[in-house]
Order: structure tokens, then sequence, then C-alpha cells
């Protein structure tokens, strides 16, 4: 009896020595969650593209009409800031290259655009509001522009109000394009299909002409990721314009054409 008791014991000891060894251990708690990797404070990209039009509201500015023959070298550059709580702040570039007039910048730019502003995103709405600066032909056009946008996975629609505040050519006005659109998009692997669509409508004297409605586009644009930086993309858009509102087009239905490059980091 005394022997069982001694063994009992032993027993019990070794027990306890196992329990207080594995205490705090369990084979089913959860893994440690990592924290999300922090977001950039800067991102941006670089475009490199070519058009067959330049088309700013529906006026097709160098008045190529339904030629394809005279190609525009367009780059664009914008870096995006993380000021956190959804807030970011905006600047960027965009050029116009080309031979269709003798420069008043230099060589073949004919136009050199800067923009600085703010976007807010809540939920899967973005707010932006951008001040630009468009400089051609020995003088600045001003704008405000604000845009409300909701990424809703299918038709992404969004509203644009593009203020001119300043402008010095004679028969065009300070005033307001309203754009509504819709930009629906399908993604395969590394091949995405964007199909935007818009209607818009000027103040009274914006484009040269009357108010309301001025024109309608829809366009078809497939992009390729070449690598995670890099992307491929080529489409055209088929504007639609009412030549009392927009009386400078040659052709009030024209189709544009564009392809190149975006790096993105």
């Amino acid at each position: 009896m005394k022997q069982l008791k001694t063994s009992l014991t032993v027993l019990a000891l070794t027990a306890m020595s196992s329990i207080h060894a594995l205490a705090g251990t369990s084979p089913k708690a959860p893994a440690p969650v990592e924290p999300p990797p922090e977001s950039p404070f800067v991102t941006g990209s670089l475009s490199l593209m070519l058009n067959t039009h330049f088309v700013s509201y529906g006026q097709d500015v160098w008045a190529a009409g339904s030629s394809f023959d005279d190609p525009l070298f367009n780059p664009s550059l914008e870096l995006v800031f993380n000021l956190g709580g959804g807030l970011k702040g905006i600047v960027g570039t965009w050029w116009d290259v080309n031979d269709n007039a003798i420069s008043s910048i230099g060589n073949r730019i004919q136009e050199v655009d800067v923009w600085t502003g703010l976007s807010y995103g809540v939920g899967d709405f973005t707010f932006t509001l951008l001040y630009q600066a468009w400089m051609y032909a020995e003088q600045t056009e001003h704008i405000v522009d604000l845009k409300i946008a909701y990424a809703d996975g299918f038709l992404n629609p969004f509203l644009m109000l593009h203020g001119r505040v300043g402008i010095d050519i004679p028969g065009f006005d300070e005033g307001l394009v309203t754009q509504l659109g819709i930009a629906p998009s399908k993604t395969w692997g590394d091949l995405t299909l964007t199909l935007p669509f818009s209607v818009a409508a000027d103040t009274d004297g914006f484009h040269g002409g009357g108010s309301g409605f001025s024109f309608a586009s829809g366009g078809l644009t497939l992009s390729y990721a070449i690598s995670k930086h890099v992307s491929f993309s080529i489409g055209a858009t088929a504007y639609y314009t009412n030549d009392s509102v927009i009386p400078t087009n040659p052709d009030d239905f024209f189709v544009a054409g564009s392809t190149g490059f975006t790096v993105a980091f």
C-alpha cells in the first residue's frame, strides 16, 4: 500500500510538471495578426500616349475631324501624396507635342498644363478638387474642376464640374461644362476592358457657341498589365457634338484613337 501511494504521488507530480511546462500555449491559439503594410506616402504614374485627336470636353482642338494622319504625343506625370484619413494631395502635368503650328513654348511643345489639388475618399466615393493652368499660344487658361466619383465595381458613375475661371481668347467665355458619365470595367487576368460613356452641357459661350447640350461620347479601352508597374493600352472614343454649342469642330461626329504605355510607381 505504501509503495502504491508513492507511485501515485510521483505520477501526480509528473502530470503537474507537464501542465506547468505547457502553460500559456495552445494548439488552437490563433496565429499572430500582422499589421497591414503601410501605404506609401508618394505614388505616381507616368503616361506616354499617342492620340489621333486633342479633344477638350467635346472640342476638336486641332480640327482633325475624320483624319488620323498626324498623331499627337501627349506625355503626362501625376504624383499623389497620402495625407492620411482618406485625404490625398495631387500635382501633375500634361503636354501636347506636335508640329501642327509654330510653338510659342519651344520646339514642338504646343501646350503645357499643370494642376494641383486634393482628393478625399470616403467609402466608395471620391471627391477631387483641382486647380489647373493650361498654358498655350502665349496665354494661360485657368480651370477649376470638381469631380465626384462612385466606385460601385460595375457602372462607376461620376459627375464632373469643369469650370473655366480665366481665358484671353476672343469669343470664348468663362463658364461651366457639366459632364455625367459611367465607366464600366471588367478584368480577366492581366487584361482589363473599360467602356466609358458620358454626356455634357455647356454654359453660353464656353466653346464659342450657345448653351445647352454640347457632346456625347462612348468608347472602348483595352489595357494589358505587362508587369506589376507597366501597362499598355489601346482605345477609341466616338464623339457626337452639337455644332450650335461647339461651332469650331469640322465634323459633328468623329472618332478619336489612343495608344501608349503607363508606368505606375
